[in-house]
């Protein structure tokens, strides 16, 4: 895999809002960038891939679930610049919400931990802000869907 810090191009990365029970399931980072936070699970997408098969293989590689895909949220550019103004990552991250329909949580590959959380405990975590920002469309998307049935 090439390298991703002090990358050419944009990274495509994919990130998954997975919501059952007004819960969300988050990962600890284990890898850089944003090591040792709680982040959505996600990754690179892969040649040949599409991105929503991409978010179902990350979903399960990093928190053993399988899940299903219910919607596309938004695109968030994630821009990191050292000191000296050189761009150190770059991702353009594409964020679908889904749901669990099977498997068992378990965190591996770039995850340290995986957890559910409350919807009403995300604001507390100290998320980066578009994180938490797309965690809030995902639950409106899935309030609207809800209402719906």
């Amino acid at each position: 895999m090439r390298d991703r810090e002090f990358p050419q191009r944009p990274i495509v990365g994919i990130g998954v809002v997975v919501i059952e029970d007004d819960r969300v399931l988050l990962i600890r980072r284990g890898k850089e960038p944003r090591r040792g936070t709680w982040s959505l699970p996600g990754g690179a997408q892969e040649l040949g891939e599409s991105v929503a098969k991409g978010a179902v293989r990350e979903a399960k590689e990093e928190t053993g679930l399988n899940i299903e895909i219910i919607g596309l949220l938004d695109v968030v550019d994630s821009i990191d610049a050292d000191d000296s103004g050189a761009v150190r990552y770059h991702y353009t991250l594409v964020d679908f919400v889904a749901r669990p329909i099977g498997g068992r949580i378990e965190a591996s590959d770039d995850a340290a931990e995986v957890r559910w959380f409350d919807r009403e405990d995300v604001s507390r975590l100290g998320l980066w802000s578009e994180t938490e920002r797309i965690i809030g469309m995902a639950f409106e998307f899935e309030d609207l869907l809800d209402g719906q049935s």
